[in-house]
């Protein structure tokens, strides 16, 4: 009897907090997440346009804009300006290759206190190792049915 009401209690308190919650601000949220995202993805255009016009074509281009725009984010990231960025624009600043180079270069900056070896370097991956790791296997096994799909 004594459980049972204990029960009751806890739901009535869990609608209680879930009325008084705050609701995020959506559209506010999404409209941030399009406006740095897309300013992220003009600042790697005008990269690799400038690359363009010293010669390179657009594939040659790639590599080195990549380069520059994952040592933006970490020059960023290693300022503390990036996890700013991050509250206010959300996935708009995570999901761009700048977002890649904070996962990697935060955990890294978290952890130089107890060393290179076993702060920098064993914890530099923690966030952005699955996605490695999950990001090759998968272009691994869609190479492999590209190849059958081919080779029929």
């Amino acid at each position: 009897m004594a459980a049972e009401n204990q029960t009751r209690k806890q739901q009535k308190y869990q609608r209680r907090v879930q009325q008084k919650k705050p609701k995020p601000p959506v559209v506010r949220n999404v409209i941030a997440a399009f406006v740095v995202g897309g300013l992220i993805c003009v600042i790697g255009q005008v990269i690799l346009n400038f690359c363009c016009a010293l010669g390179l074509s657009v594939q040659e281009a790639g590599a080195p804009t990549a380069a520059v725009m994952v040592a933006l984010g970490s020059l960023l990231t290693g300022l503390g300006w990036y996890d700013e960025l991050g509250k206010f624009a959300g996935a708009g600043s995570a999901v761009p290759i700048t977002g890649f180079a904070n996962s990697v270069v935060s955990p890294a900056l978290e952890f130089k206190r107890e060393g290179f070896i076993l702060g920098v370097g064993a914890r530099m991956f923690v966030v952005a190792g699955p996605v490695l790791v999950y990001g090759t296997l998968t272009s691994v096994m869609v190479g492999f049915v590209h190849w059958l799909v081919k080779s029929r």
